[in-house]
């Protein structure tokens, strides 16, 4: 995966991710479909900011950091996002955070 990415700026160094999101879908989760590609499951419409709420919140969560270090930085009105989470970390950290490094092993 090339989603390993360290930012410069503002004195922050952070990890970006490109998630796609699936909403109002019944379930809050994580999951790499057969591509390869990481998509995130939320219950939430994509109405009024609520979905992108949603995937902040779960990102959060899972890693255990606050909402503020989590910020979508692409895609704000779109299925696809990229994510910024201010934390040092490698794709692989976050992928096992999120509770789904092992379906890697599924389809890769």
């Amino acid at each position: 995966m090339k989603n390993d990415k360290i930012i410069y700026g503002d004195k922050k160094m952070g990890f970006s991710v490109d998630i796609r999101v699936v909403s109002s879908s019944g379930r809050s989760m994580f999951k790499i479909d057969r591509s390869g590609k990481l998509k995130c499951y939320v219950k939430s419409p994509p109405e009024k900011g609520l979905a992108n709420r949603e995937v902040i919140k779960l990102i959060a969560k899972s890693l255990g950091i606050s909402r503020d270090m989590v910020h979508i930085t692409r895609g704000l009105t779109s299925r696809k996002k990229r994510i910024c989470i201010d934390v040092y970390m490698t794709y692989q950290q976050f992928l096992q955070a999120i509770g789904v490094e092992w379906q890697i092993d599924m389809f890769g």
